[in-house]
């Protein structure tokens, strides 16, 4: 399929602030693992994270901007930790980099998932 901008005058460009969304989160299925929650929840993360992943927007504006209950955003985030795409320690979200951490940094110790990745990897 031959691909064209349907919309040129609309050509997307790099914003003069630091935000962008990794494509690997579709390639690699992440976004396949999560509930719709835990995915508004990244997205909202990844849109307003300054260029180290990092943001502190407080339990009460996410709930009101992303519209869910305290109790389901708890759970998304409980989700994101989980999957190993974010960091959290009140009030501090990080994005985690999609790449493995070294084996090195974590004192050649891995998790199971590192283990399941590689081998993926390898194929």
């Amino acid at each position: 399929m031959e691909k064209h901008l349907l919309e040129p005058e609309r050509l997307r460009k790099i914003p003069p602030q630091f935000s962008w969304i990794d494509q690997r989160l579709v390639r690699d299925e992440h976004l396949d693992r999560l509930s719709h929650t835990a995915a508004a929840l990244y997205l909202f993360l990844s849109t307003v994270a300054d260029n180290n992943g990092l943001s502190y927007y407080s339990d009460r504006s996410l709930c009101r901007r992303l519209r869910m209950p305290a109790e389901q955003l708890a759970s998304a985030r409980a989700e994101l930790v989980a999957a190993d795409l974010i960091a959290y320690q009140h009030p501090l979200y990080q994005l985690l980099s999609l790449d493995a951490p070294a084996a090195t940094q974590r004192g050649g110790i891995y998790s199971l998932k590192q283990i399941f990745q590689q081998i993926g990897a390898g194929q």
